[in-house]
């Protein structure tokens, strides 16, 4: 059977007083694949600090999940993998390099892709936020490693990026591009099924997993939700 990606976008001011490295821990040995490091407003010192913390506490650490065969070989090879997830920064390239981190994800109006691969080739991962075909297009041709394409449903965090693009658009996206496209956006345990068939290799969010009452069962529904 195959399998699909799991990426847990942090956010640090939506978990009180729980500390968001003890919420990556759980995440982390829960199996979830990527763990993409979103905190916008931390300056450049914090934020390395963070990611070293991070990486520090992943070492060691092994997924759940089995490795699907879609994905590049150094996003997810058990045999190459030296923590128990993938860890990446959100658009500063900059920390991700200096603190050693496994990749980095970038926005649209971020550094180019084909410029941040000439600064760090494979096995640094390279994701991509996306809402549309253009911009899918562009980030894979670029040499992204993957895409987070949204929002697929309607979802509070993402109103500014106007309506949902709706599980059609994702299809209409994943049938264009080769590299892993994780659907992001208003995403539940029931909706995993659904955009897995209109061709999503994962799901990627933040709500996901940190409004739950445990990491651990809510991987688990998840890779369930998937038969």
């Amino acid at each position: 059977m195959k399998s699909f990606l799991l990426c847990y976008i942090t956010d640090r001011r939506d978990l009180g007083s729980v500390p968001l490295t003890a919420v990556i821990r759980e995440t982390v040995h829960a199996g979830v694949d990527l763990v993409q490091i979103r905190e916008k407003d931390l300056a450049s010192r914090e934020l390395l600090a963070l990611v070293q913390e991070v990486l520090a506490l992943n070492v060691g650490a092994s997924g759940a999940s089995p490795e699907p065969s879609s994905v590049p070989p150094y996003l997810l090879d058990r045999e190459y993998r030296r923590r128990g997830a993938r860890i990446v920064v959100n658009d500063r390239l900059d920390v991700a390099l200096a603190g050693g981190a496994d990749g980095a994800h970038l926005a649209t109006h971020s550094i180019p892709v084909k410029v941040v691969r000439r600064f760090a080739p494979p096995p640094f991962v390279i994701g991509v936020s996306c809402h549309s075909l253009g911009e899918a297009l562009a980030a894979e041709a670029g040499g992204a490693d993957y895409l987070v394409l949204g929002p697929v449903f309607e979802t509070p965090s993402k109103l500014g990026y106007g309506p949902p693009l709706g599980l059609e658009k994702l299809r209409n996206v994943t049938t264009r591009i080769s590299i892993p496209v994780l659907a992001l956006g208003g995403i539940t345990v029931e909706r995993v099924q659904s955009c897995l068939e209109a061709g999503a290799s994962g799901i990627a969010g933040i709500r996901i997993f940190q409004d739950c009452e445990s990491v651990q069962e809510r991987v688990r529904e998840l890779r369930a939700a998937f038969r």
